[in-house]
């Protein structure tokens, strides 16, 4: 499960640095402009190519946890920078970190495997996404970064908009707000060629309408949804705010570190009886970092952080945040698991929500284990046991497989090519 360690994902600091570079050497092409601030003050850099009026927006870092992006934005922008067919009718928006408060928590840069991975993990709670705060909160009560992304929407009026996102441990797949016609083919050769495997039943797109392997639409409001406890409405996201300019949104995923399994489209035999398990076992370790989580000192403390705002004083009280939504997360989770799968439920279906099922308590207990080891807190071997234990156990049990860092960055990159230029084809039809 270990891979070479000098490959490292870039930090904001270097992503802006080498734009910066980018931008010098061109510019009379590109441009690095500062379009929004953080809740901590840092700044949102823009990086633009081109001066066509048709534009394609890529968000990089909605996600602290999935630092892929930023690597990819930069490879694009160097792309379209060398090859004046690429911007000819289009110019290109880089939003190299769209939530550098998050980026700054996450340190796991240079993972050398799952369990290294998880040592300096981050992902904020649902309400300091950038992207995804629209969908739980009002706009009077959201953050700076999702308003920054708004307002960027509207101002270049983009007729694609591709959010790059990872997973920690799976396949790749893609995830459009309205489809866009021959995209599958080049995605799946893609995938193929750089031995990434598809992950076809997706639990982040479960009952969506599929266009092809591995790439979801969307469905329409007020469709069913196969996870009633989760809270969220998609189309108030960042993602549905390019419609309003006639855009779509594509939202591009790829793994760290690759598992076979999630590739397998054959019924699985017993699909009722599996997720009855995976939501047993979902509960039990929440029950476990509940417990740890009682009887940590360092809990009344941050207690304010349970409250869910986001000016807790306390540089660690949104890992806190992050860690108590997570676990208000799990009752409702396995109680969906519990209801009758989908008819025809796939090996991939299956293995999807086992692994989002094993990653919830694992994040949750990850980023709990920081805060307790900071404050030098007694309970904190026990916890860390549990996040060694559990790591080895999600490695082992979806033969986790490193995706060389390059490998990620194509693939993005070429999904993100191949996406403008099918989405430009259509809207030309339309």
């Amino acid at each position: 499960m270990s891979h070479l360690t000098e490959q490292h994902y870039p930090s904001v600091k270097e992503l802006v640095l080498s734009a910066r570079v980018l931008a010098a050497e061109q510019p009379w092409l590109c441009r690095l402009r500062r379009i929004g601030t953080s809740r901590a003050g840092r700044p949102l850099q823009l990086l633009s190519v081109g001066h066509a009026t048709r534009a394609v927006l890529v968000v990089a870092g909605a996600h602290s946890n999935e630092p892929v992006g930023g690597p990819t934005a930069l490879h694009l922008a160097r792309q379209v920078a060398a090859d004046h067919r690429l911007r000819t009718h289009t110019s290109w928006h880089f939003l190299l970190c769209a939530d550098p408060d998050g980026a700054s928590l996450h340190r796991s840069l240079k993972p050398a495997s799952l369990l290294d991975y998880h040592r300096y993990f981050f992902r904020p709670a649902g309400p300091e996404q950038p992207e995804w705060a629209p969908s739980v909160l009002p706009p009077d009560q959201l953050p700076p970064e999702a308003r920054a992304l708004l307002r960027l929407i509207d101002e270049l009026q983009p007729y694609l908009q591709v959010s790059l996102h990872g997973t920690d441990l799976g396949g790749t797949w893609v995830q459009l707000t309205r489809d866009i016609p021959g995209l599958a083919e080049p995605f799946a050769k893609s995938a193929a060629e750089l031995h990434i495997p598809i992950e076809t039943g997706t639990s982040d797109a479960a009952g969506w309408p599929v266009a092809g392997p591995g790439v979801h639409v969307m469905p329409q409001p007020g469709s069913e949804v196969p996870f009633p406890s989760l809270p969220e409405d998609v189309t108030r996201s960042t993602w549905y705010h390019a419609h309003r300019y006639g855009g779509l949104t594509a939202i591009a995923e790829v793994p760290m570190w690759a598992s076979d399994l999630v590739d397998d489209t054959h019924v699985h035999p017993d699909p009722d009886a599996a997720l009855h398990h995976v939501s047993q076992r979902l509960r039990a370790q929440a029950v476990q970092v509940e417990q740890v989580l009682s009887r940590a000192r360092t809990a009344e403390r941050y207690a304010a952080s349970r409250e869910g705002r986001f000016d807790a004083p306390h540089p660690l009280a949104p890992l806190l945040r992050a860690t108590r939504w997570a676990l208000d997360l799990v009752p409702g989770l396995a109680d969906d698991w519990m209801l009758p799968p989908p008819v025809g439920a796939t090996m991939t279906y299956v293995s999807s929500i086992d692994a989002f099922g094993r990653r919830l308590p694992l994040r949750a207990a990850a980023m709990l284990l920081r805060v307790l080891k900071a404050a030098g807190d007694p309970t904190a071997p026990e916890l860390d046991r549990l996040v060694t234990r559990w790591c080895e156990e999600f490695a082992t049990a979806f033969r986790a497989r490193w995706v060389p860092l390059e490998h990620q960055v194509e693939h993005q990159a070429r999904t993100v090519l191949t996406a403008a230029q099918y989405a430009r084809v259509a809207a030309d039809a339309a």
